[in-house]
Formats: structure tokens, C-alpha cells, sequence
């Protein structure tokens, strides 16, 4: 897998606290936001922990009036990885305390298995690209990629196989969510168009022409979707998938106020 070459960062300023960066979080308000996981529950189940006693750490922040906590997943739970099932389902027992609001954004591989459920669309290409790992962790044998025939056959195995409650959670996923100056999606913005007027599709698969823009956009986007050695961090952006599934490193980043500093289940790729 080859990795996008990450522009060069801005003059962000650091100090202990880690980057200070211009953009702010609604005041009181710490966000963890965790990139793709592709089936790699072991590294979400650590990275759960990390979180949970980076919280802690973080007394009295916890538990005063006024204050939040959240948890963004990015998405890209599913595919690549072994364990797809079992990621869904952890998320649907939602592992992180009562003091933590949880969103769910959806990421391009949700978006082409849900198409597949539906419609049959773009099967071959899900299956290229961890479609068949995602089978397999439902108990299913996944079709050659070559075989058009076998494609009816594996969404009608799929759609009884797959639980009510997956189906559920994968429709409610939001493709953009915004707090304060930062705006979280999957992939990236179109550059240049208003936030309002965002095709929903580029929110979860859009690549080169978001990354190497420089055109100001009024937030710095929060994002997974492109592997990057090292979580990337500019004026526009904060690029947070690592490659987990094949790599060990599953990223967050914490942003508070205008503080933005990392957690990681490994040391970084150099």
C-alpha cells in the first residue's frame, strides 16, 4: 500500500500541550476522533482504552458542569481487516462511558456495501477492496471478483446474514458532522464550495483534489480515507488514517479548545 506524500505542515505552534492551531472546539469541549479501523477490533478495543484513561487523566475536565466529551469514529469500520462483525457490533454496545457522546460518520466502504444491500452496485469493486473480508466475518463465502454470476447470490446471503441491528446502525451514520471551527467527515470537501453546498458524495470518497488544495474553507477538516505515514496535521486539515489494518497503528486525535495532540496504538511509521 502506498502512502499520499502529506503536505508540508503550517506554522502551527506547539508547546506541552501539543499543536495550538486556529481553529477551536465550542468552549468546555474535548473530541477524540478516531481513524479507519478496517476490521482491526483489537487495536479499537486499545484504542478505547487509550481514550477512557486519557479522560481520566484529564480530571477535573470530567464530570464539571458544563464540559463535554465526545468521540468521533470517522468511519471505515468494515473491510480489510478480519473482523468487520465484530467491530459493528462493538460499537453498537457503545464500550465508552455515559459521559461521552458518540457520533458515527460514514466512510466510502460503509457507502459501497450499503449500495451492494441495496442494489447491487459496484459489487465487484467492493470485493477488490475488503468486500470479501467483510463477508467472511459474517460466516460468508465471498464470490470471485470475476464471476458476475455469483454477485445476486452473495447480496441475497448477505442481506439475511447481516443483523437488523447492523443494518441499522450503518444507515444512521452521518457523512458530516461539525463542531466549532472543525468539521468532520470521511474523506474531505470539494475546495471551494460553500460547506452547504457540499455534494454528500465527496464527504465520504473524495482524494486528491481535497489534499492537495490549499484554498481556505472557513474550518480545518477532520478526516480518515487517505494512509498516511504519520497523522497530518495543517491549517486545513487533520488527517487521521494510519493504515491500521495492515500497519498496527490506529490514530486519534484529541482536540480541545485549540490544542490538537495525538493518541496512537503504536509508534508511528517513520
Amino acid at each position: 500500500m502506498r502512502f499520499f506524500t502529506r503536505a508540508k505542515p503550517s506554522m502551527l505552534r506547539m508547546d506541552r500541550l501539543g499543536y495550538r492551531h486556529w481553529a477551536h472546539t465550542p468552549a468546555g469541549t474535548r473530541i477524540y476522533a478516531i481513524g479507519d479501523v478496517h476490521g482491526r477490533l483489537d487495536l479499537l478495543d486499545e484504542m478505547h482504552d487509550l481514550i477512557r484513561n486519557d479522560a481520566e487523566a484529564a480530571h477535573p475536565f470530567k464530570g464539571v458542569a458544563g464540559q463535554r466529551l465526545m468521540v468521533v469514529y470517522l468511519g471505515d469500520y468494515i473491510d480489510r481487516g478480519p473482523r468487520s462483525r465484530e467491530v459493528i457490533e462493538r460499537l453498537l454496545e457503545n464500550p465508552m462511558s455515559p459521559d461521552f457522546e458518540i457520533v458515527y460518520m460514514r466512510g466510502n466502504h460503509e457507502d459501497i456495501m450499503l449500495g451492494f444491500l441495496d442494489n447491487g452496485t459496484r459489487a465487484a469493486s467492493w470485493f477488490r477492496h475488503g468486500g470479501r473480508e467483510t463477508l467472511q466475518s459474517y460466516g460468508l463465502a465471498a464470490p470471485d471478483p470475476a464471476a458476475d454470476g455469483e454477485f445476486p447470490a452473495a447480496r441475497q446471503a448477505l442481506g439475511e446474514r447481516l443483523p437488523a441491528a447492523h443494518r441499522t446502525f450503518l444507515d444512521a451514520t452521518k457523512v458530516m458532522h461539525r463542531e466549532g471551527d472543525y468539521l468532520f467527515v470521511h474523506a474531505g470537501i470539494r475546495p471551494g464550495v460553500q460547506i452547504e453546498k457540499q455534494d454528500p458524495t465527496d464527504f465520504m470518497w473524495i482524494r486528491h483534489e481535497f489534499l492537495e488544495s490549499d484554498v481556505p474553507s472557513g474550518v480545518c477538516v477532520v478526516h480518515g480515507h487517505t494512509i498516511e505515514a504519520r497523522p497530518a496535521i495543517t491549517d486545513q486539515r487533520i488527517g487521521l488514517d494510519t493504515g491500521a489494518y495492515y500497519t498496527g497503528v490506529l490514530s486519534c486525535a484529541v482536540i480541545e479548545g485549540d490544542a490538537v495532540r495525538f493518541l496512537q496504538t503504536a509508534p508511528f511509521r517513520t
